[in-house]
């Protein structure tokens, strides 16, 4: 299995401890803002310098919701 998958299939089981802990999708906003401050502590703690490549990858990520939004998949 490769590290992407790996990383998948971590992230599936992950989705589906918060749906079973939490069933409504409106009370999830609040773990996906700890996620995303969990992986920015992450990048920078390493390298200070990756808060530019961070940010970069929420800017790739809001233009990903936006797409959601107009198209309906992603």
């Amino acid at each position: 299995m490769s590290r992407d998958d790996e990383l998948r299939e971590l992230l599936d089981k992950t989705a589906g401890e918060i749906k079973r802990l939490s069933s409504n999708p409106r009370t999830w906003h609040s773990w996906m803002v700890y996620l995303l401050a969990s992986l920015e502590k992450q990048a920078t703690d390493i390298n200070p310098a990756d808060k530019d490549k961070f940010k970069e990858m929420l800017s790739a990520l809001q233009e990903s919701i936006r797409n959601r939004f107009r198209t309906g998949g992603w």
